[in-house]
C-alpha cells in the first residue's frame, strides 16, 4: 500500500465517538455530565479487550514461564506474543529485540547503567532541554563515571531544539546521543534523522524517547533507525508496562544488571526477574485493539499504520479547534509550535495571567475536565520559559476517543476562568 492509498484507507479509521463505546471509563459522569479526560499525556484511557486480556490471564494462564505444564506455556506464548505485538507496533525486524520492564524509566536507568560502564572519563553524552526528565536524569548520573554531559538547547522561540546547537555537540568524544522524538510538554515533534547521520559519523549510540510520539504517530523504527528506542504501554491505551526496542545485536554484550542463569543475548539480557505477564496480555491487547480501528489489511502491521494515520489526522483537527478557540481567550497563553508551523502532537499547553496552573487544573476537574498542571518531569521547558513561581503550564493531551464537543466545552470552561480571575 501506497501514501496515497493509506491516507484514503485512513479514512475509514474509526476514531472519535465511534470507538468510545469499548472504553468503560469514558461513561464516568460527574455532577450529571460525562467526564473530558484530557490528561492522555499521562497515561491513557484503556479499552474493554485490553481489561478483559489481562483479567483473562489470570483466569486462566497464570504461572510462571518456561515450565512443563498448560499454564506456563501459555504464560511463555503471552510473552512472545507481546514481543511480536510489539514489533508490529514499531515496524521492527524479526531479529530486533524487543525487551519489557516496570516503566520506560526504569528500563532507561537500567540501561544507562549497562552503557555507562563502557565509558572513559572524558567521554561525552549529549541531552537535551527539551526532553523529560526519564531521558535525560539516566544520562545525568554518567558524570559520575568521569563522563563529560553536553546540553543541547531549546531554541530562541522557545518551543523547539536548536538543531543547529545539537549537532555541533556531537562530536569525536560523543559516546551516547539521548533525544525525545516528542516534547511531552509542548508536543513539538523532533525529526531525528540528521542527529542519526551525525551520531554514524562519530560512532555514537542514539538512544529515542518515544513515549510521547507513539499513541499519536507510526513509529517506524526501521527509518528512524535508532540503537535504543523506548516507549510505554500506558501511553497508548495499554497496561502500566515499558518497552525498550534495541536494535539487532545492541543488547548483546552489553554490561548490563542480571543474576547468573539469566540469558546472555537480548531481550532478556535487561528484564530482571519474573515479568508481569498479566500486563504482557494486555499490551498485545492495545496493540490489537489499535489495529482493529482501521479497516482489514493484509498485516497487523498494515492495519496498525492506517490506524495511527487515522488518528494522527482526526487528533489535528480536534487539536486545530482547541488551539483556536484558547487563541481567542482574554489572559491565557499559548506555548509550543502554532499549528501548521511544524510537526507536533495533539498536546496544547497553556497558563492564565494571574492565575496559578494548579488552581486552573483544580478548576477545571470541578467541572470535569481533566488536565494536568506542572512540568510533567519536562523540568528544563518550564524553567527557560520562566513559569515555575506560577506552577508550571496547564497541559491539555488529546486521544482519539475525545470529540469536538468535548473540545468546545473546554474552551468555555476556560473562558469561564479567565473571565473570573
Amino acid at each position: 500500500m501506497d501514501g496515497q492509498e493509506r491516507v484514503a484507507a485512513a479514512a475509514t479509521v474509526r476514531v472519535g465517538a465511534a470507538i468510545r463505546d469499548e472504553f468503560p471509563s469514558l461513561a464516568r459522569v460527574q455532577e450529571g455530565r460525562p467526564v473530558v479526560y484530557l490528561d492522555g499525556p499521562g497515561g491513557s484511557q484503556v479499552p474493554r479487550s485490553v481489561i478483559e486480556a489481562v483479567s483473562g490471564y489470570y483466569e486462566h494462564s497464570n504461572a510462571n514461564t518456561h515450565g512443563a505444564f498448560a499454564t506456563s506455556v501459555e504464560s511463555d506464548a503471552v510473552v512472545s506474543g507481546a514481543r511480536e505485538a510489539m514489533r508490529d507496533f514499531l515496524h521492527a525486524g524479526a531479529d530486533a529485540t524487543i525487551s519489557f520492564g516496570a516503566n520506560m524509566t526504569t528500563l532507561n536507568f537500567a540501561l544507562a547503567h549497562a552503557l555507562g560502564r563502557g565509558l572513559k572519563a572524558g567521554d561525552e553524552v549529549v541531552v537535551t532541554e527539551l526532553d523529560h526528565d526519564g531521558n535525560v536524569a539516566p544520562w545525568l548520573m554518567l558524570a559520575e563515571r568521569g563522563a563529560v554531559i553536553r546540553w543541547a538547547p531549546l531554541a530562541a522561540n522557545q518551543a523547539e531544539l536548536d538543531m543547529a546547537a545539537l549537532l555541533a555537540l556531537i562530536g569525536p568524544r560523543t559516546r551516547i546521543v539521548a533525544l525525545g522524538l516528542a516534547s511531552n510538554a509542548l508536543g513539538t515533534i523532533t525529526d531525528p534523522a540528521a542527529v542519526r547521520a551525525r551520531t554514524r559519523e562519530v560512532g555514537a549510540t542514539l538512544v529515542l524517547d518515544a513515549v510521547h510520539y507513539a499513541p499519536h504517530r507510526a513509529v517506524e523504527v526501521t527509518s528512524l533507525d535508532p540503537d535504543f528506542l523506548l516507549c510505554s504501554a500506558y501511553k497508548f491505551f495499554g497496561p502500566h508496562v515499558g518497552i525498550l526496542y534495541g536494535a539487532p545485536g545492541a543488547l548483546d554484550g552489553s554490561a548490563t544488571d542480571r543474576v547468573r542463569p539469566q540469558e546472555a543475548r537480548g531481550p532478556s539480557r535487561i528484564e530482571t526477574g519474573t515479568l508481569n505477564h498479566a500486563a504482557l496480555a494486555g499490551v498485545r491487547g492495545a496493540v490489537e485493539a489499535v489495529a482493529g480501528w482501521a479497516p482489514a489489511a493484509a498485516s497487523r502491521r498494515e492495519r496498525l499504520t492506517v490506524a495511527m494515520t487515522g488518528v494522527d489526522a482526526y487528533e489535528e483537527r480536534l487539536f486545530g479547534r482547541l488551539w483556536e478557540g484558547l487563541e481567542g481567550v482574554n489572559g491565557v497563553v499559548l506555548y509550543g509550535r502554532v499549528p501548521g508551523s511544524g510537526p507536533r502532537t495533539p498536546t496544547l499547553a497553556f497558563s492564565v495571567e494571574g492565575l496559578h496552573a494548579e488552581e486552573v487544573a483544580m478548576q477545571l476537574a470541578r467541572r470535569g475536565i481533566f488536565a494536568w498542571s506542572g512540568d510533567f518531569y519536562a523540568v528544563t521547558v518550564v524553567d527557560r520559559l520562566d513559569l515555575r513561581r506560577q506552577g508550571g503550564l496547564v497541559r491539555l493531551g488529546l486521544a482519539p476517543y475525545n470529540t469536538e464537543e468535548e473540545m468546545d466545552r473546554t474552551v468555555a470552561a476556560v473562558r469561564e476562568l479567565s473571565r473570573a480571575r
